[in-house]
């Protein structure tokens, strides 16, 4: 018997339209989609018909993505498709507690917006950005990192695939070395240096909002970027050190793996987290679902083997 793990998606691959299927054809997406829509007005607009500019502010890319995570999920459980645990990938995690039974999906959404707006301002105050280095082991980035005194690994994505936050006038002086190194320095489509110290002042702010927040424990385990482990104790506390803190991804997949867990399911957009596993895991079963037609497929396939 296969198990299922839903993994939950990060900022990044976020476009014009996401969702707008399962809004349109889901009652129960529909119905938080609109209840979103009250808390933050001008939200559907900006998923189903905003530019890819506007989408990439952080603002707007965090509270979109989370309903753009949370909807797969939903319809995957309404047929049948139930995982034994979940994983989020920085944004995602949110929509993963909330998934999970931590916290209602309204409120998630809400603190999804709060989150937003504390790190967009965060990368308005310093100019930074991430750039994904491939084909150097994690060693090898950590000591070029050092070389610098604002560029720091935060994304540990797979083997060869590290992630790392910096300051925009010394990113091109580090992909240089990265390339003297025989790697390469591809630049991400987000608008800060996000898990690093650049987010300090951003975690605090958010840690404040996150101990005034009711959480409930998960009803199942809930994998964190923070130390890759199911979380344990109050959620605030693990939740408010993810901001600044590297997100461990290839660790978190190899504990889920380690636990037993066999098939993923990438829910939200587009597909980074399910390459990542199939590099991490080969031999795991691994799924995509985005679109209603990307459900049924899945719920077909999948639920054929729970």
């Amino acid at each position: 018997m296969a198990k299922i793990a839903f993994l939950f998606s990060g900022q990044g691959a976020q476009h014009p339209g996401m969702a707008k299927d399962l809004y349109e054809q889901n009652a129960s997406v529909r119905a938080l989609f609109d209840r979103a829509e009250q808390l933050r007005s001008g939200t559907l607009a900006q998923m189903f018909e905003g530019d890819a500019e506007t989408l990439r502010a952080t603002e707007n890319t965090q509270p979109c993505l989370y309903l753009a995570d949370f909807a797969p999920a939903a319809v995957l459980a309404e047929a049948g498709v139930r995982p034994a645990g979940v994983a989020g990938f920085s944004l995602g995690e949110l929509p993963a507690l909330a998934f999970a039974g931590a916290i209602d999906p309204a409120e998630g959404f809400s603190l999804t917006v709060r989150r937003g707006e504390l790190m967009g301002q965060a990368t308005r105050k310093r100019k930074s950005s991430m750039v994904a280095v491939i084909k150097l082991d994690n060693e090898t980035v950590e000591r070029l990192c050092a070389e610098f005194d604002e560029v720091y690994p935060v994304n540990y994505n797979s083997a060869g695939n590290l992630s790392v936050a910096g300051e925009e006038s010394q990113l091109a002086a580090f992909s240089e070395r990265v390339k003297q190194a025989g790697g390469r320095a591809l630049p991400l489509k987000v608008a800060g240096g996000f898990h690093s110290p650049f987010m300090d002042n951003a975690a605090k702010q958010f840690a404040d909002v996150l101990q005034k927040t009711n959480f409930a424990s998960p009803r199942l385990p809930v994998y964190a970027n923070y130390d890759a482990s199911p979380y344990a104790g109050p959620v605030a506390d693990t939740l408010s050190r993810q901001m600044n803190h590297p997100v461990r991804w290839e660790q978190t997949i190899l504990r889920m793996a380690a636990d037993g867990f066999d098939t993923f399911v990438e829910t939200g957009v587009g597909n980074v987290l399910a390459k990542l596993v199939t590099r991490i895991l080969p031999d795991a079963k691994v799924y995509t679902a985005e679109t209603a037609e990307d459900c049924a497929k899945v719920a077909d396939e999948v639920g054929s083997h729970v």
